[in-house]
């Protein structure tokens, strides 16, 4: 395992932001009542930012309110089997000048999912500030290399 350099961190979240594009779908974990709970989710990087997009009333968002800690997790086919995992604090943004920007940023069309739009009552932004990310290939075995913040 190699831990990324300040220096190499923009690089290193690009990669991060290729290889996740490859993937789509991930996984999400949340904590409810001490236990994980998983969801599939797509979300998209802006930089070292994770960005998710959900509707204010689902489980996750009530989970995410009482514990910020998730994990995310991409896993991308083969032949390199990248793996991308993304431990963070997720801040959960209603205010409408965020959630435009969120809008934008993330890699598919969302009206598909929220037809109110960027500040319809429908959506919400989730901002992912990543405590530790990986890239690795092969399921974690090969050219691992760790980013954390500072």
């Amino acid at each position: 395992m190699s831990r990324v350099a300040v220096e190499d961190k923009d690089a290193f979240f690009a990669d991060v932001a290729k290889a996740s594009d490859e993937s789509i779908w991930c996984a999400l974990a949340t904590v409810s009542n001490n236990e994980a709970r998983v969801r599939i989710v797509h979300p998209s990087w802006e930089g070292d930012v994770l960005w998710i997009a959900t509707g204010p009333e689902t489980l996750k968002v009530k989970e995410m309110e009482q514990n910020a800690s998730v994990d995310v997790q991409f896993q991308v086919s083969p032949p390199g089997f990248i793996h991308i995992l993304c431990r963070g604090r997720a801040d959960l943004c209603m205010d409408d000048a965020t959630r435009k920007h969120a809008w934008d940023a993330m890699n598919y069309d969302l009206t598909q999912f929220f037809p109110g739009g960027a500040t319809g009552d429908d959506f919400i932004a989730i901002r992912i500030n990543p405590t530790r990310v990986e890239l690795s290939e092969m399921f974690g075995t090969a050219n691992k290399r760790v980013w954390r913040p500072g």
